[in-house]
């Protein structure tokens, strides 16, 4: 009996008619039965079929003697058109040629010279391993990263959290610099890299990390590492429906994994990690943890994208983001020309669209003009200097804007105009034209980063705190908001602070959220305990910018009493040299090594 079940040798019921086998493919590439060409079609016809049961073409393996059963829509097999001569376990059946008829009076010898040939067909997908054949060179390119994280601790900023380990990918380029993520480097202790095929980990230093874009740079000092490598080379934005291969080490093995799919949308996507909007693609690929940082490759083995996020959904599936080459390269020159990451500029306005004709009319536009009406202007940016409240923003470096703020992109497609901004570097100026009480005007701006009055990022630098007399106080950032209320902190922190998380714009370049993050208990602050995340407005009088400058009023504080004015109207009320007295019997308790942080102390 063979693995499908079939006898050897057995016998047919006498004068029983033989059946016609199936037709086979033109090219006769017969592997596993007659009734497929190859698993592909095996499969199709199984899913196609109206029966909710299985229809496998290849039954599975049953006992010796047992009566042969079929699925409604299997066709006969073989065996059904001639008793089958005698070989060896394993060998391929069927008929080559996928003629319409089968004779049963064929002779055993040469039903096994056409066997024999059929063994020589190989029977694989040539797409699919060609294009897998494709990126073969580019793949030793692609390393693991090894990294070990030891996070700030907000709720004890005087101290870090306890370690822990990850992986994700990365790929070399030229320049002994390798490629990856910045969410897979963040607030780093180690990096270790290892090649594909290598049982050896190389250290590796970080060289620059951008946040907004989350990607990072690294190189490996070790000149053992450069050996026997060819740099990824980078392709073109890749067009709709492009095919991709991502290229990675994911959870679920240790060997290198290959994902592909094509390009479904290219348009400004959040980037989760950096909070900013910058041009990504999405494909249908499969991107999960560990993928990471992973190149993502045309089907000429160029790099076209790095994976970096993916949208988990109840009602989404296979959809993965790629950071574009664009972005990526916006990114290397930027650290050649400064030896270091300046930045994504942005043009520092909020707008509003201009598709409604009344409000158009309104504002003295002509039937030809199209653009967008500046809603505000952030105090800190250096347009703040020409940019005015409900100016209509024409057009940026030449291009015109439309009415919904989008601009020409590529044939058939259109794009937001904040795209053109972010292909400036930090410190370039652009031409913008815009139409102010029905006159054109035109300035030429210096172009800078975006100084948020909540910051998204810490940058890898240690919280900053003060303590007097128990109370805590710190600066508000995204992280800080994570850390107190979980990933939903969007939903569960203080609606005051939100809102300015949301709206807010910092009126000078210095400007911090200072809110008392906690009260650690004593004798001396009796009545404050339950005060937790509410904002520091003033103290003694004096409004307060930043926590530098509460700091220095209150350690140069001469009056009788500490008087701090928060949020919701409530007042904190101590005794200077009761309070400051009280401080050093706290920190030793908590075992504090300092009352304020480093950065402070400057």
């Amino acid at each position: 009996m063979d693995k499908h079940g079939h006898g050897s040798g057995g016998k047919r019921k006498r004068g029983r008619k033989p059946k016609p086998p199936a037709a086979a493919s033109p090219d006769g590439n017969h592997h596993h039965h007659p009734s497929t060409s190859s698993p592909v079609a095996a499969a199709a016809a199984a899913s196609e079929s109206p029966d909710p049961e299985p229809a496998s073409a290849s039954p599975a393996p049953r006992r010796r003697g047992r009566k042969s059963r079929r699925g409604l829509h299997e066709p006969p097999t073989e065996a059904d058109a001639s008793p089958p001569p005698q070989r060896r376990r394993g060998g391929p059946k069927g008929e080559p040629n996928g003629g319409a008829e089968a004779s049963a009076a064929v002779e055993p010898s040469s039903r096994r010279d056409q066997l024999v040939q059929v063994v020589e067909v190989p029977a694989v997908e040539p797409l699919r391993w060609e294009q897998v054949a494709r990126v073969m060179p580019s793949m030793d390119a692609v390393v693991k990263v090894f990294c070990v994280h030891t996070e700030p601790n907000f709720s004890l900023p005087w101290q870090r959290k306890r370690q822990y380990s990850s992986s994700s990918s990365g790929f070399i380029i030229g320049g002994r610099r390798v490629l990856t993520n910045a969410h897979s480097v963040e607030h780093h202790t180690q990096v270790k890299l290892k090649k594909r095929g290598s049982d050896t980990k190389y250290l590796a230093t970080v060289l620059a990390i951008g946040t907004e874009c989350d990607m990072a740079m690294l190189t490996v000092e070790d000149d053992e590492f450069w050996n026997g490598v060819s740099p990824v080379e980078f392709g073109s934005l890749p067009a709709l429906q492009d095919a991709v291969t991502v290229v990675g080490y994911p959870i679920g093995g240790d060997t290198i994994s290959v994902t592909s799919g094509v390009v479904s949308r290219i348009e400004i996507l959040s980037y989760v990690h950096g909070s900013t909007e910058l041009l990504g693609l999405q494909i249908d690929a499969a991107i999960n943890s560990g993928n990471s940082g992973g190149p993502a490759f045309n089907d000429k083995g160029k790099c076209v994208g790095i994976a970096f996020q993916s949208l988990k959904h109840e009602d989404a599936e296979n959809i993965g983001y790629v950071i574009p080459t664009p972005v990526i390269k916006h990114f290397i020159e930027d650290y050649e020309k400064s030896g270091e990451y300046t930045g994504f500029p942005i043009l520092g306005i909020e707008w509003q669209k201009m598709e409604n004709p009344d409000l158009r009319k309104a504002m003295g536009m002509k039937s030809d003009q199209k653009g967008v009406r500046i809603r505000r202007v952030e105090p800190t940016a250096p347009e703040s200097g020409c940019l005015q409240h409900s100016d209509i923003i024409l057009s940026f470096d030449g291009i015109d804007i439309a009415n919904d703020g989008t601009v020409p992109f590529r044939h058939g497609e259109r794009i937001g105009f904040s795209y053109l901004v972010s292909q400036k570097y930090t410190g370039e100026k652009a031409r913008v034209k815009v139409l102010r009480n029905s006159k054109v005007h035109e300035f030429n701006i210096k172009l800078a980063t975006h100084k948020r009055l909540i910051p998204a990022h810490i940058k890898g630098r240690p919280p900053s705190y003060y303590i007097v007399a128990g109370f805590v106080f710190m600066v508000v950032s995204v992280p800080y908001l994570r850390s107190e209320y979980g990933k939903d902190y969007e939903y569960d922190a203080p609606v005051k602070l939100l809102d300015k998380h949301l709206h807010a714009m910092a009126q000078s370049p210095d400007e911090q959220i200072v809110v008392v993050s906690q009260v650690l208990v004593a004798d001396i602050n009796i009545g404050y305990e339950e005060i937790v995340n509410i904002q520091v407005l003033a103290f003694n009088g004096t409004p307060v910018k930043n926590l530098k400058h509460l700091a220095t009023m209150v350690e140069n504080c001469n009056e009788e009493f500490l008087k701090f004015d928060l949020d919701y109207d409530q007042v904190v009320v101590l005794e200077t040299k009761t309070a400051k007295a009280a401080t050093q019997d706290i920190l030793a308790t908590h075992c504090i090594p300092s009352a304020m942080s480093e950065d402070l102390k400057t």
